[in-house]
């Protein structure tokens, strides 16, 4: 459907694979079989906590655009990115459904205010500077954000106030199964434990090392600096001595020294820098409070992802009336479909004096997701074609789904195109706000589908606020009462800003080899035919495709431009057409001078002699336009009757 934002390219075949097979993919700077620090042993438990998912390693110095190209439909986890080039950030924001583990503060330069502080001798204003800013932006495209302690996602959301209507989940430091085996052990056995602290000895400023031995040294505590330990080594430790010194210098998020040491039975000596130590699951008196904490965290991660992989975006369709039934028009089967893949159905009547607006409450009563509004105006005003784009714009402006379905009360979507839908929606990026998807048009009831209009039709939209129906700027005309009309070139519809009315940019199937050919199948080539077919097959078993029966009764139509299309026109361009021979695209005389008979007669001969045809120009039967005929499976179950 769409073409890929990212290149194409070559890259290692292992990672590609791992990739394509991957449901997620992780990406952080180091894992556990680089070095085994708290972020990297968290990380690691929630992986090997996938429940059966398939996950994909990726070290952030090795991100590409092409590895990003590659899981373009993946689910992908940040944890710790300082390793990534930022470039590629917002690719990322732009086109991935995405989660951030933040496990310290990478707004500020030094991912600490405090070490930025130290090093540099001025308060951190790292979050105005552009290192916060793409960080803030990164942080508020991701579907979720996980954090390590209330405090630190606090310090987040009081320099970007945006993030608080972000999901945000507590996560906390996480544990393996192995280690909750070996607290239980300890806690059954009866160790006895030295009268010595312990202090972590680390080469960084941030850990305090210098604070905590000056701790020890003025309360005449005794203490041990211990490092180079493994880790089952550092357990062991802690299990036979009476506490641990910890005294940060700056915010530690959630060390789970600290958490490992309270579980072994250790006394702690912390600092209000221990950003989790007044958290109610880890301040608690009970043990098993905190122990239950820690083991529902790779729930409280995997419930969220879960939800944000599966989440499917809620749809609103939207659609207009006007005495349907009086019309003839298939607004019930077109509002069906909208009902078979919509999670709320818009529709706005101007006004119907023929039983559609009481048709259209009972199919309401019936099912709770059709909104029914009812907007009357002067279709008599001078300006009643602009009215159109109004209605389509008050309907647009109900819809609360994410995405927005315009469609016409002549247009239905098959059953078995309703999945397409749903599985769209979730895949188009996010930087795509208008999408348009294939149109079938029928000429007549005989199975012909028309190639003499274009194949496509602005159809699916993100519910942007800014984004409206009307009619472009530089159309916009006002006549001498100052009333709004069109120059050609808008059906008064279009997509546009409602700040400027300038067009909305969007995304199309159709290209321009696909043109050429249906320019040529039009006018006979047969093999130009035999590939437009085969192209448009092709198209509509990928994409999600609307059925417009608008020329499937052609004398109906016909009808219709006599009493109404003409005078639409008029309206719309500002424009004064006499009735006369030469006005008349369909017969050699005056349309007052035409009779039903007259109709009768060149509806069959439009529907059996050519496949379509654009009434800008006379009606010429000695160029017949070329057509694709189908069977009657094209139809869908919901157009019934209509179509007998």
């Amino acid at each position: 459907m769409f073409n890929s934002p990212f290149p194409t390219g070559n890259f290692e075949k292992p990672l590609e694979e791992k990739i394509s097979d991957a449901d997620i993919v992780f990406v952080s700077d180091m894992f556990v079989e680089d070095y085994a620090g708290g972020a990297e042993l968290t990380t690691e438990v929630l992986i090997n906590s996938a429940n059966g998912k398939n996950i994909c390693k990726i070290r952030s110095s090795q991100l590409t655009m092409e590895l990003l190209s590659q899981g373009i439909e993946k689910f992908w986890v940040f944890t710790n990115f300082s390793g990534m080039n930022t470039e590629l950030i917002p690719s990322i924001i732009a086109n991935l459904r995405y989660a951030i583990v933040e496990y310290d503060f990478k707004f500020c330069g030094y991912r600490s205010p405090e070490k930025h502080e130290f090093e540099l001798g001025t308060a951190c204003d790292c979050q105005n500077r552009m290192v916060g800013k793409l960080i803030s932006a990164f942080f508020y495209g991701a579907e979720s954000l996980f954090w390590m302690s209330d405090c630190q996602r606090e310090i987040y959301e009081s320099h970007f106030p945006f993030l608080e209507k972000k999901n945000s989940i507590l996560l906390s430091s996480l544990f393996s199964p192995e280690f909750f085996e070996y607290v239980s052990k300890f806690s059954n056995s009866k160790n006895d434990k030295s009268e010595t602290y312990l202090i972590v000895g680390s080469n960084s400023w941030i850990k305090g090392v210098d604070a905590a031995v000056s701790y020890c040294e003025d309360k005449s505590i005794e203490y041990e600096i211990v490092s180079d330990l493994k880790h089952e080594e550092m357990l062991d430790k802690m299990a036979s001595s009476k506490g641990l010194v910890f005294l940060p210098l700056g915010g530690d998020t959630c060390p789970r020294t600290v958490i490992e040491a309270k579980l072994l039975g250790c006394d702690l000596i912390i600092n209000d820098n221990v950003l989790h130590k007044n958290e109610s699951w880890f301040s608690s008196s009970s043990l098993q409070d905190t122990v239950e904490w820690l083991m529902g965290g790779t729930s409280r991660f995997w419930d969220e992802i879960n939800t944000q992989q599966d989440r499917q975006p809620t749809i609103s369709g939207y659609t207009t009336t006007h005495n349907c039934i009086s019309q003839k028009y298939p607004f019930e089967a077109s509002i069906q479909s909208l009902l078979g893949f919509c999670d709320q159905v818009v529709v706005v009547d101007g006004g119907s004096t023929d039983g559609t607006i009481e048709r259209l409450s009972e199919i309401a009563n019936k099912d709770e997701r059709l909104i029914v509004h009812v907007q009357k105006r002067d279709w008599n005003n001078k300006r009643f074609a602009v009215y159109d784009g109004l209605q389509k714009a008050m309907a647009r402006a109900i819809c609360t789904g994410e995405f927005c379905w315009q469609q016409d009360s002549d247009e239905v979507v098959h059953e078995r195109d309703y999945e397409k839908v749903k599985q769209l929606v979730r895949k188009i990026p996010k930087t795509m706000d208008l999408v348009a998807l294939p149109v079938l048009e029928f000429w007549g009831s005989k199975g012909k589908l028309r190639i003499d209009v274009n194949p496509w039709k602005w159809r699916l939209s993100r519910n942007r606020p800014h984004i409206t129906h009307g009619i472009p700027a530089t159309l916009r005309k006002f006549d001498d009462a100052g009333e709004l009309y069109s120059l050609p070139g808008s059906d008064g519809c279009d997509y546009v800003r409602s700040d400027t009315y300038d067009p909305i940019p969007f995304v199309n199937f159709y290209t321009e080899d696909a043109h050429k050919a249906r320019e040529l199948a039009i006018n006979g080539a047969e093999d130009a035919l035999a590939a437009y077919s085969s192209w448009l097959q092709n198209i509509t078993n990928g994409l999600p495709s609307v059925i417009h029966y608008s020329w499937y009764d052609i004398e109906r139509k016909i009808k219709t431009y006599k009493n109404y299309w003409s005078k639409h026109w008029q309206s719309l361009y500002d424009v004064s057409q006499e009735d006369t021979v030469e006005n008349n695209m369909f017969f050699d005389k005056k349309w007052s001078d035409v009779t039903d008979q007259d109709i009768s007669d060149m509806a069959t001969k439009l529907e059996t002699e050519i496949g379509g045809w654009v009434f800008h120009s006379k009606v010429d039967f000695n160029k017949p336009t070329s057509c694709i005929t189908v069977g009657s499976a094209i139809h869908p179950e919901s157009m019934g009757e209509w179509i007998k």
